[in-house]
């Protein structure tokens, strides 16, 4: 066992899949914390790795039975050494894990987080696999204490769970019907977020922007970002993910006259066939899609716009496909996250008839990619010049160290590398500079820096100064004073539809 602060156990979070499962690792690590757990130090086996899973791709299940294949050795040579399964794949495959791995001590499901440092002891004291799920939610997660991966921007829960029904969607089977708080809670939440030095907050759901359905106000989301709008030293606020077929022209005039909401918007078009929009059950049509992206840009001509595509969903033709490339030339999107359809076991296109040949998939992924490509880097190009305000981050440029250079966010989250001057900002300052070259992916800015020092950087330096202590989870969604605590090294995660 790794022997650190007076004997405390050390733990690890390994993250797959969506912001949702980020900001759930976020509570995790609050919880290990809150028992006394410490974070692994970088290269080292921890005594305790939890794995929050996602079931949304083809290839979860194998990506995480090879990866707890790789721990039966540690598990081996250190019994004491706990495995942990949580997250959507838990939920999905339950009992199957323990059969399968049996060497894992504890599995748990997407309503049950909270119960993770119980089942630990549990397995622990018992010797025996411990396996907990729930068929819905025992408390809402915004409850839990929370150790936030970063100083200066947040990830803030407003709903959970799901009331669509589209056809290649596992999600709403793992993680329930909608749950939604109450915006005094959400609120209370960010403002204790902006005492602690945070600038930006991302709403999160599975569909923002139906929140308000569970108490009956179907404009409460647009009144929660005007909301926002009012707190005090919150420069940036976003949103992920909207349902095109709920989203709303309130919810546009909100953006374009809050002046802390970014001009940013993620809207999964999914495909461009009317036809294919059918079979996924996706309650629009590419007409009212490009209306929407035309009252967006009416209203906020800025307005960067990203998107999710599945390509080769069952019975797709060529023509579906073309439709595809043409809503994708008209919407001009900043980015977009392309995705080669998988069968999911457990949702209705799993058995749906005509499933597409893997390599006519492929080739039509290729070019799909390339003509997004080219929009992105002729989109980009219009930046250049521009001067931007951008939100230093945290290990955003993975060749930062090679160039010299640091990265952040512009307020339409456009990823920006930027030259250092005489002085060094820290993560959460916010620097002022000038577009020289652009990419598909990135932009660079090599001249003259102008830094405004934040609270948020400020943070961030408090950070790194303080010792690491156990039990320094920070309680989101309940009041709190002080600058947030030491955080852990981030965990790995992949993008999921």
């Amino acid at each position: 066992m790794t022997v650190t602060q007076e004997g405390a156990r050390t733990y690890e979070v390994r993250t797959y899949g969506c912001q949702m499962n980020v900001h759930d690792s976020e509570r995790l690590s609050g919880l290990l914390e809150d028992a006394g757990y410490v974070p692994a130090l970088a290269g080292e086996t921890a005594d305790v790795v939890v794995f929050n899973t996602c079931a949304v791709r083809e290839n979860a299940d194998n990506r995480l039975y090879g990866n707890l294949g790789h721990l039966r050795p540690a598990k081996t040579r250190n019994p004491r050494m706990q495995i942990a399964v949580g997250g959507c794949l838990a939920q999905k495959d339950q009992g199957e894990i323990v059969r399968k791995a049996p060497w894992v001590d504890v599995v748990f499901g997407t309503h049950n987080i909270g119960s993770l440092p119980v089942l630990l002891e549990r397995a622990r004291i018992e010797g025996e696999a411990q396996v907990e799920l729930k068929e819905s939610l025992e408390v809402f997660p915004s409850t839990l204490p929370t150790k936030r991966e970063s100083a200066y921007a947040a990830w803030v829960a407003i709903s959970v769970g799901c009331n669509n029904t589209c056809t290649f969607c596992i999600v709403p089977s793992l993680r329930g019907k909608e749950k939604d708080r109450r915006p005094g809670g959400i609120l209370a939440e960010v403002q204790t977020l902006v005492g602690q030095g945070v600038l930006e907050v991302t709403l999160l759901g599975q569909n923002v922007n139906t929140y308000g359905v569970e108490f009956g106000d179907r404009l409460a989301f647009g009144k929660l970002l005007r909301a926002c709008g009012d707190i005090e030293g919150l420069e940036r606020v976003r949103f992920t993910s909207p349902h095109p077929a709920a989203f709303t022209d309130d919810v546009i005039a909100a953006m374009a006259e809050t002046p802390n909401v970014m001009h940013q918007l993620h809207m999964p078009l999914q495909s461009g066939s009317d036809r294919v929009l059918r079979a996924m059950r996706r309650s629009y049509r590419a007409d009212r899609y490009l209306g929407i992206i035309e009252r967006v840009r009416a209203a906020m001509p800025d307005a960067a716009i990203s998107t999710d595509i599945i390509v080769g969903f069952p019975g797709e033709t060529e023509e579906d496909f073309q439709a595809t490339l043409d809503v994708v030339r008209q919407s001009r999107f900043a980015n977009a996250f392309t995705f080669q359809y998988s069968i999911r076991p457990g949702t209705p296109a799993a058995t749906m008839p005509d499933q597409v040949p893997k390599e006519v998939v492929q080739e039509r992924y290729e070019r799909l990619v390339a003509l997004q490509e080219e929009i992105s880097w002729a989109e980009n190009k219009k930046q250049v010049g521009r001067t931007l305000e951008v939100l230093v981050a945290e290990g955003e440029g993975r060749k930062d160290d090679a160039t010299r250079r640091l990265s952040g966010r512009a307020a339409d989250n456009r990823l920006v590398h930027f030259a250092v001057g005489a002085e060094t900002p820290r993560p959460g300052d916010m620097v002022t500079v000038e577009v020289t070259y652009a990419a598909p992916h990135h932009l660079v800015a090599d001249g003259p820096v102008s830094i405004r020092r934040t609270r948020a950087g400020d943070a961030w330096a408090s950070r790194q100064a303080a010792p690491p202590s156990a039990g320094s989870g920070v309680l989101l969604g309940m009041p709190a004073i002080g600058r947030p605590a030491p955080s852990p090294a981030s965990s790995g995660s992949c993008s999921a539809l």
